[in-house]
């Protein structure tokens, strides 16, 4: 697809049970933020709502990748950024970490999420009532 589809971002403070002895984010970590900005996706599109997720369907990723940039420590203040860059055939979101107090980015990623009908046979093509969800303009852009 051309046209721009939702994002939506979460900041907060780097708590200190994410850093490690060097006062530095652990790796793994950055997945974990990652996902809460796709969470925050998904309920601005209310893909979270037990009606369609899990209701009628099944999201299972099946890709994930992560490129550090820069370091996070203890008590930067981020912001997690993630948006969907294509909704036909699968679920691809991808993701950006951005050390607000320096305004540099941390990292940046991306996953892809296939759809299975409830007996976990994979779909080809999105279902329409998730890609209306997602094409539709209503989703806040930023959530706190």
């Amino acid at each position: 697809m051309t046209r721009p589809l939702g994002e939506a971002s979460i900041e907060f403070e780097v708590p200190f049970h994410d850093v490690d002895i060097t006062n530095r984010v652990w790796h793994g970590h950055y997945y974990k933020y990652f996902e809460m900005a796709r969470s925050a996706l998904f309920r601005a599109h209310q893909l979270e709502d037990g009606e369609l997720v899990p209701g009628r369907y099944a999201l299972y990723v099946i890709e994930t990748h992560c490129r550090h940039t820069a370091p996070l420590r203890y008590g930067d203040r981020l912001r997690a950024t993630a948006r969907f860059r294509d909704i036909e055939h699968r679920l691809a979101i991808d993701y950006e970490v951005t050390n607000l107090g320096l305004d540099q980015r941390a990292a940046r990623g991306h996953t892809l999420i296939a759809v299975t009908d409830l007996e976990g046979r994979l779909l080809l093509r999105t279902p329409s009532e998730i890609v209306c969800r997602i094409s539709e303009e209503k989703a806040a852009s930023t959530l706190d």
